[in-house]
């Protein structure tokens, strides 16, 4: 089933930015802005993610749910990282993304 697949894809985008975001956007802003800004953006993410997980749980298990959303939350981030915050990518990202495709191999293993 792909819609909470779609869903988690999208409420990883929000989190990565109530994360992160207000390192480049808010950085010279007070710390309680950036925690506001945070917790408004996490709303969004929440919108997305407890639906994703309601209507996921009815075909993936737990730890597949689980699984899914980290390889995500690892795709989101590279995207972010670097296009975004102007960060370089690595061998490293890439190593630790083949780790999330070996866990995924696992979870879903019969």
């Amino acid at each position: 089933m792909a819609l909470p697949i779609i869903l988690l894809l999208f409420s990883n985008i929000f989190m990565t930015f109530a994360w992160y975001g207000h390192l480049r956007n808010l950085n010279t802003s007070p710390l309680y802005i950036a925690i506001l800004v945070s917790w408004g953006i996490a709303f969004l993410e929440y919108c997305f993610q407890v639906p994703a997980n309601r209507l996921g749980s009815e075909h993936y298990s737990l730890p597949q749910l689980k699984i899914i959303q980290e390889v995500i939350t690892m795709v989101v981030f590279a995207f972010f990282s670097t296009f975004y915050m102007k960060v370089a990518f690595s061998k490293n990202l890439i190593y630790a993304s083949l780790c999330l495709v070996a866990a995924t191999y696992f979870i879903f293993r019969k």
